[in-house]
């Protein structure tokens, strides 16, 4: 036998793994893929909010409206008297408040607004009208509410009653020349806010 051939032979016993080697990093590899799914998943559901981001824009008349907020998720829970107490100051989003901004002074429910930013906050009641609130702490956190002192406006809407929304939502579903309706609306509760813009250009 030459030494090509007995190098032949030997090379295959030396570079094929034996059962038990391959048992043994057979199971140092799954221990390490579980390792790994383990910190992945935690990882993987932190990578988006619960409560994504929203925002809306309007132009009513010569005036633009904007509203940024979080859009919390019903999942299946009771909203109002239970999740959100009644009585109390409540902020409409989650995560940074929601925040409203006009570029020109607007009429809201009758009541005049300067231009500006705001965030907004609500107190819902069981019965009667809720209160609107915008503060002049327009950049916040959704806790804890800035208190009154920084209230710029408050004023009462009286809620109604809609389809199921499961995420909470923040739009116009009606804008007239210079009139709107501004609807904050989550599970069956809508909140209809309405809108003038008084604005006209020279």
């Amino acid at each position: 036998m030459n030494s090509l051939d007995r190098f032949r032979r030997v090379v295959p016993q030396v570079l094929t793994p034996t059962p038990m080697r391959l048992t043994w990093r057979m199971r140092i590899l799954l221990l390490s893929g579980m390792t790994l799914g383990g910190v992945a998943a935690p990882a993987h559901a932190q990578g988006y909010p619960f409560s994504q981001r929203g925002s809306v824009a309007q132009h009513v008349a010569h005036t633009t409206i904007a509203v940024e907020y979080g859009r919390p998720v019903a999942r299946g829970r009771t909203l109002f008297g239970q999740l959100v107490p009644w009585d109390s100051v409540w902020h409409p989003g989650a995560d940074s408040a929601t925040r409203i901004s006009f570029d020109r002074p607007v009429r809201l429910e009758g009541q005049e607004v300067r231009a500006g930013e705001y965030s907004l906050w609500l107190i819902p009641r069981a019965s009667g009208p809720w209160t609107v609130i915008l503060s002049r702490a327009a950049h916040v956190f959704h806790k804890p509410y800035p208190g009154a002192s920084r209230d710029a406006y408050r004023f009462d809407v009286s809620p109604e009653r809609g389809a199921h929304m499961e995420s909470l939502a923040i739009y116009f579903p009606s804008v007239l020349r210079a009139d709107a309706v501004l609807r904050i609306h989550w599970g069956e509760t809508v909140l209809p806010i309405r809108v003038n813009a008084p604005y006209s250009p020279p």
